[in-house]
C-alpha cells in the first residue's frame, strides 16, 4: 500500500515525485513511480542524444527542482560552463547532471518499478494499479503522467509506400533507429521544427553535403515555443476565465508556435547551407517510390525530383489524447470528465477525479500551452502539492 503512486517517470514524473517528498507531503517509503524504461528519465536523455541537442530551448529557472535557482546554484558548485544566451539555457549535459543529483539525493530510484502499467481501477477507495509484470499496487493517489512520446506521426506517403521501405525510412524518436553514425547517405530530414534542425545539425557533422533538410513552411523563427506570457498571468489570468473548454483548446492551438526555431539552431542551419554541407528545400512529398535501394521522391511545388538512400521522418506525434487502452477503460469506468477534444477536464489542483491527478498534455486545458514543457511539469508539481489534502 503506497500513499502515491506515479504513472510515468519522464522530466514531469520526477518533477511530482521530488516537489511530493521535499514539500512533506510523502516520503520514498510511501512512493512508487511505475516507468516501462529501467531509469529515470531515460528516454528523455536517448532521444536528445540521438538527435545531437546541445542546448535546452528552456531557460535555466526549468528544471525538475523546487527552488527555481537550483540549476543555476548547482552549475556554480560544480563549475560548470556558461549558459548560452540572456536567457541563461543550460546545456543537455549540464540539465542532465543536475537531473541526476535531484534524484540522487531524494532516492528516486529506490521507489522506481519497471513496467508497464496494463489496468488502473478503485477498489475500496484505493486505487489498484496493475502492470505487464503482474504486479498489482494499492495507492491512495495517483498521478498519471504520460506523454504522447510514443505515437509517433507518420506521412501518408510513408505508409503508401508500404513495408519494402521500412529499411530505408525511420522516424528519429522511433525505437528501431539507434544511431545516426550508421546511416548510408545521401539522407532526407523530413520536418521543419526543432528536432528536425538539431537532427540536421548532427547529420551534417557526420555527412557533410550529403544531407538535405526538407520542410513544407520557411523558419519559424522564435526563442520559444509560446509567448512566455503563458508562464504567468499576463496570458493565463484570461485563459483560467475561459469556462468553454473548445475554446481553450483554440487559445492553446494558437499560442503554440508549432515547428518553429529559435534564433541560434536557426544561424546554424543558414551558414551550413552556406558552407555547402546542407540544402535546404521547402516543399512537400507528393509520392515517393523505392527503387534500387533508394527512395525517389517528387514534390508538390515543383522543386525537382531527389533520391536518398535513407529518410529520417522528423515529423513530431500524432496530436491527441495518448490512447492507452488502460486509460480508456478508467475514464469509461469512472466516468472521468473530457472535453470534446478527448482531455482531461479538471480542477484547479489537477484532480480529474478525487485523489486522481494527472499533469504533462493531460493538463494543458487547465495549465495551457506549456503544460508539456519543463514549465509545466512544475507548474503541476506546485498545483497537486498546494492542492492535494
Amino acid at each position: 500500500m503506497f500513499e502515491w503512486v506515479i504513472i510515468g517517470g519522464g522530466i514531469h514524473g520526477c518533477t511530482i515525485a521530488n516537489y511530493l517528498i521535499k514539500s512533506g507531503k510523502t516520503t520514498i517509503d510511501d512512493l512508487l513511480i511505475i516507468d516501462s524504461h529501467k531509469e529515470p528519465m531515460e528516454k528523455w536523455k536517448k532521444l536528445t542524444s540521438r538527435i545531437g541537442m546541445e542546448y535546452l530551448r528552456s531557460p535555466s529557472v526549468h528544471h525538475i527542482d523546487v527552488n527555481a535557482f537550483s540549476l543555476q546554484n548547482f552549475r556554480k558548485l560544480i563549475n560548470h560552463t556558461e549558459f548560452y544566451g540572456q536567457y541563461k539555457r543550460p546545456s543537455l549535459a549540464l540539465f542532465n547532471e543536475h537531473c541526476d543529483s535531484i534524484i540522487t539525493n531524494v532516492h528516486l530510484k529506490d521507489c522506481w518499478e519497471q513496467g508497464r502499467v496494463i489496468h488502473v481501477n478503485k477498489e475500496e477507495g484505493k486505487w489498484k494499479i496493475e502492470t505487464d509484470k503482474g504486479q498489482s499496487v494499492l495507492s491512495n493517489n495517483l498521478v498519471i503522467s504520460i506523454s504522447v512520446n510514443e505515437d509517433l506521426h507518420i506521412p501518408k506517403w510513408v505508409n503508401d509506400l508500404g513495408e519494402e521501405s521500412a529499411s530505408h525510412i525511420s522516424h528519429i524518436f522511433s525505437e528501431e533507429l539507434t544511431n545516426l553514425n550508421d546511416l548510408t547517405p545521401p539522407i532526407l530530414v523530413v520536418g521543419g521544427g526543432i528536432t528536425a534542425a538539431h537532427t540536421v545539425i548532427k547529420l551534417c557533422g557526420l555527412f557533410p553535403g550529403k544531407v538535405t533538410l526538407l520542410s513544407r513552411h520557411r523558419f519559424r523563427v522564435h526563442g520559444f515555443d509560446s509567448d512566455p506570457g503563458w508562464l504567468g498571468p499576463k496570458n493565463m489570468k484570461f485563459f483560467s476565465e475561459i469556462e468553454d473548454y473548445k475554446m481553450r483548446r483554440e487559445e492553446i492551438t494558437n499560442a503554440r508556435h508549432k515547428g518553429s526555431i529559435p534564433n541560434d539552431i536557426y544561424q546554424k542551419l543558414i551558414r551550413l547551407e552556406k558552407q555547402g554541407a546542407l540544402r535546404l528545400v521547402f516543399d512537400e512529398v507528393e509520392a515517393a517510390n523505392k527503387h534500387n535501394h533508394e527512395i525517389s521522391i517528387n514534390l508538390k511545388g515543383g522543386s525537382g525530383d531527389f533520391a536518398f538512400k535513407h529518410i529520417i521522418l522528423a515529423t513530431g506525434f500524432e496530436s491527441k489524447l495518448p490512447e492507452k487502452g488502460w486509460l480508456k477503460q478508467l475514464i469509461q469506468k469512472e466516468n472521468l470528465a473530457c472535453a470534446t477534444c478527448g482531455y482531461p477536464i479538471v480542477n484547479q489542483g489537477l484532480e480529474w477525479c478525487p485523489h486522481l491527478y494527472v499533469s504533462g498534455p493531460l493538463a494543458e486545458l487547465e495549465i495551457g500551452p506549456t503544460a508539456r514543457n519543463i514549465s509545466g511539469a512544475r507548474k503541476a508539481a506546485e498545483r497537486i502539492v498546494n492542492y492535494s489534502e
